[in-house]
């Protein structure tokens, strides 16, 4: 499968409906393993590392979920095309910055993105559409169990899998899920949550992880620690507080409504003349107004229909996605200057906000969590 295929449509986790996916974007669930007897990447010589791409790359490969699968040496991807796999949420912006030794193998449907000799000598990621941290976990450790019955990893009776950072010792997992929580913000409720969510000993990240911002109110919210807690149980008591977040939101989405239903009209109407009009755009600024569109959108300020429109454009104007689909090089002024013209060319299809409508009810399908 070439990068062309892989990146021509959005994956399914971003296509598709999901439980809740008016709040939760995506449910994600990533495990860290390592070769026994073998030096972890970071401490591996440049040989070492060709040698153990070389072991995992036909292992990876050969799982069935990987038939027709998205398979690269990253020495052979553009730092462009790196790029924009990090923005879809592929490969990390750690793996992103590996060449000689390092590869990713990924499924048609960019469900499934195993990474080989990140920090790790694989991270295999799992990510659903919505509110799915279990069929994340299911699909995550399937391929795991696959490659332990002609792997050896490393691992101790007495700790759990090892892996290069001490954090991830024990199950090797990370579970998280991305959560669009505009109304929290606007209500000014949203530092509260994430101080509540920290003193249980989770993180709340932003939209690419450690160390980056929540642009578009989007935020991250995973477990710290793995050692100790099965897997069965970190996913249980993550999926206990995301149930939280999501009646806060809620909570707050009817509050705005009845209580200070003038700030949300002019919020989802300002960003609904800007995008419209606007003429130079930079990603965050983007990415915020977009927010607002998809809030009109659960709400019912805008048809139903349009929420696919609204979220192909959260990654549509992201800075590679940009670049590679204008093929060519551009400026930060001329991406600025492309992302509004795609955004202005996709609201024409928009109906201006009817903002005497509006439900807490939304549109997102509420269906019973995995």
């Amino acid at each position: 499968m070439k990068f062309s295929s892989l990146i021509a449509s959005p994956g399914e986790w971003m296509r598709t409906d999901g439980p809740h996916h008016d709040i939760v974007i995506s449910s994600r669930v990533r495990l860290a393993r390592n070769l026994r007897d073998l030096p972890f990447p970071g401490w591996a010589k440049k040989a070492d590392r060709i040698a153990i791409l070389e072991q995992l790359k036909p292992q990876v490969e050969s799982l069935g979920e990987m038939d027709d699968a998205f398979t690269e040496y990253l020495q052979d991807l553009s730092a462009l095309e790196k790029q924009v796999l990090v923005e879809r949420h592929l490969i990390s912006r750690e793996h992103a910055a590996k060449g000689i030794g390092s590869a990713v193998v990924m499924n048609r449907q960019q469900t499934l993105s195993i990474m080989i000799n990140e920090e790790d000598h694989l991270r295999m990621q799992a990510i659903r559409c919505g509110f799915q941290l279990k069929n994340a976990y299911k699909l995550a450790n399937k391929a795991d169990n696959a490659l332990e019955d002609t792997l050896e990893f490393a691992y101790s009776p007495q700790l759990g899998y090892l892996t290069a950072c001490p954090t991830n010792v024990g199950t090797g997992m990370r579970a998280s899920a991305m959560l669009h929580l505009p109304a929290l913000v606007l209500d000014e409720n949203i530092n509260k949550v994430i101080q509540a969510v920290n003193k249980i000993g989770l993180a709340v990240r932003g939209l690419y992880g450690e160390g980056t911002e929540a642009m578009g109110n989007l935020f991250q919210v995973s477990n710290q620690t793995t050692l100790g807690e099965k897997e069965e149980d970190i996913i249980n008591r993550l999926g206990k507080v995301i149930e939280q977040i999501i009646e806060h939101e809620r909570s707050a989405r009817q509050t705005l409504l009845e209580k200070k239903r003038t700030m949300l009209v002019d919020q989802i109407g300002r960003a609904y003349g800007i995008l419209s009009h606007a003429f130079s755009m930079n990603s965050k600024e983007a990415l915020n107004f977009l927010s607002l569109i998809r809030l009109g959108v659960d709400l019912g300020f805008f048809p139903s229909a349009f929420r696919l429109p609204a979220d192909e454009l959260f990654m549509e104007t992201q800075p590679a996605h940009l670049q590679k689909n204008s093929q060519q090089k551009l400026s930060a002024d001329e991406r600025d200057a492309l992302r509004a013209e795609i955004v202005r060319g996709k609201l024409r299809n928009f109906p201006a906000p009817d903002l005497s409508k509006g439900t807490s009810n939304g549109h997102g399908k509420e269906g019973a969590k995995d």
